[in-house]
């Protein structure tokens, strides 16, 4: 089931030269789905993400959450549906306590119910001791944490992140991964993610779209966009019959460089099994394998260079 549905959506920023923004996208965002939204710089997600959260008004198309017009029905929809960015800052002059009462209040929920969220929440990033800090004495981590806190403790249905990694360390972001899938598991939150790091995507996404130029150009899982950009490759070690590893490679019409005992293959991933099969049927040995399978950084990187 789809809690977001958007068709044909448009923005076009007026002038001289007109310049369009976002060139009538339409996708589905489903329910407990991590949806990933990836592009260069300039491909238009921020702008869809303004217009989904009604920042920005559409130059054109329609904006469905839960099958709500949202344009109808904003206000209502925007009890159910926040935005997390590392780019927006809190008011820093305010302690994390007054931060979180604020939004909280924002959503109508009795004081004693997101109280208690806020302390599991806090007490999860193990940032409990920063209640009655001020925002400004935090470090890039604990605000990245408060972050979350203050969009999940208000228990939403849809989550619009961007970024939520950003500039953190491993450790800390490796954090900031796992809880976000235990709320995609536990609390069956929809998530609408942003970031540049092709691998945490693919651990986090359950599908992918990517924007380019305003449009989207892949709608895919990340496997299959990383299939699509690049083939796999095989190195071996070979300590015996090194002639007839090139002779099966050659034969099965893959390209492969040798160099002193070691030969190096490109091909798809379904063919890895049949050269390994073939090459323990004509006793080829090898001393050691290294299979680097294709990424979405390769895809990413392909659409980037296509003009």
């Amino acid at each position: 089931m789809s809690v977001l549905s958007v068709r044909e959506l448009r923005k076009v920023y007026p002038g001289k030269k007109p310049f369009t923004a976002v060139d009538g996208i339409s996708f589905e965002l489903k329910q407990g789905e991590i949806l990933g939204l990836l592009g260069l710089n300039g491909a238009g997600k921020t702008t869809t993400i303004q217009m989904l959260m009604s920042t920005l008004k559409p130059t054109s198309g329609q904006i469905l959450y839960f099958g709500k017009d949202f344009a109808k029905h904003r206000s209502e929809v925007l009890q159910h549906v926040v935005f997390a960015s590392t780019y927006v800052s809190l008011p820093w002059n305010l302690s994390v306590r007054q931060n979180l009462e604020v939004f909280g209040r924002l959503f109508s929920i009795k004081p004693a119910e997101y109280r208690k969220k806020r302390d599991q929440l806090l007490e999860r990033f193990g940032i409990t001791d920063k209640l009655d800090a001020r925002v400004s004495g935090l470090s890039s981590g604990q605000i990245t944490r408060l972050m979350l806190v203050k969009a999940f403790m208000v228990g939403p249905k849809i989550v619009l992140l961007d970024e939520p990694t950003a500039s953190l360390d491993i450790e800390i972001a490796k954090d900031v991964v796992d809880f976000i899938l235990e709320q995609q598991k536990q609390e069956g939150i929809s998530i609408l993610y942003t970031s540049h790091n092709m691998a945490e995507v693919s651990e986090v996404c359950d599908r992918v779209l990517f924007l380019k130029k305003g449009k989207i150009i892949a709608d895919d899982l990340p496997q299959n966009l990383a299939r699509a950009a690049a083939k796999s490759e095989v190195e071996l070690v070979i300590t015996d019959e090194m002639d007839s590893a090139v002779k099966i490679a050659k034969k099965l019409h893959m390209d492969a460089k040798c160099e002193h005992r070691t030969i190096t293959l490109e091909l798809d991933e379904a063919q890895i099994a049949h050269f390994l099969s073939a090459l323990a049927q004509a006793g080829v040995v090898y001393s050691g394998i290294n299979i680097i399978q294709p990424t979405l950084e390769d895809f990413f990187m392909k659409v980037s260079e296509e003009s």
